[in-house]
């Protein structure tokens, strides 16, 4: 069955004034719906392929024949990070619970996640993403080129940030640092605290 692009669960006006209407609406119904379109071509003629998930397919990457496997890889891993990011937005929802547990156990305190995390994201080069993942049980913040996905590493993705420019240069031009601080205003910590859960 065809991968499909899946719906926002909000407006596209929902992220304001941190994450532009017209960023976010291009940022799904062009960017995103690209890598759906792409990856579906690349697996035209895979039958078993197209039976997994992407999710599944991003796993087993390795598995992949090799002429389609830059594709899967390119957009599957966009198809996959973009399904999974939209999830983790929303306005005012404050962290707490497990995940704020463990990022005070793990990773030092929340202010100082804030700013490791945030310093990744602002320092990578070109196009990727910065993660926070669970790799054997514990929290780690990891980068990934372009469109690959931790789940091709054998790790848990709780939180993703979209640092291609693509994702914030309408508003905010070449100040990916000023992105980076609007992301943490709309967190949806409860999403990442179930995606944690999930994890361990």
């Amino acid at each position: 069955m065809p991968h499909s692009l899946p719906p926002l669960p909000y407006e596209y006006n929902a992220l304001e004034p941190f994450i532009d209407e017209q960023t976010m609406r291009i940022h799904h119904t062009k960017h995103h719906q690209t890598y759906v379109d792409k990856l579906n071509a690349a697996l035209k003629g895979h039958e078993a392929l197209s039976r997994l998930s992407v999710d599944e397919l991003l796993k087993s990457i390795d598995s992949v024949p090799q002429e389609i496997q830059a594709a899967v890889r390119n957009h599957g891993g966009g198809h996959s990070n973009h399904s999974f990011f939209w999830q983790l937005l929303k306005r005012d929802v404050p962290v707490g619970g497990a995940i704020k547990e463990a990022i005070d156990d793990q990773l030092g305190g929340f202010a100082k996640f804030k700013e490791d995390f945030s310093t990744r994201a602002a320092l990578l080069f070109g196009s990727g993403w910065t993660w926070l993942v669970v790799d054997d049980g514990k929290l780690e913040i990891v980068t990934t080129p372009n469109q690959d996905s931790p789940l091709s590493d054998g790790k848990t993705p709780v939180l993703g940030l979209d640092v291609w420019e693509h994702a914030y240069y309408l508003k905010y031009q070449n100040r990916r640092p000023d992105y980076v601080k609007s992301f943490f205003e709309v967190i949806n910590w409860n999403r990442v605290n179930e995606n944690y859960q999930a994890a361990t």
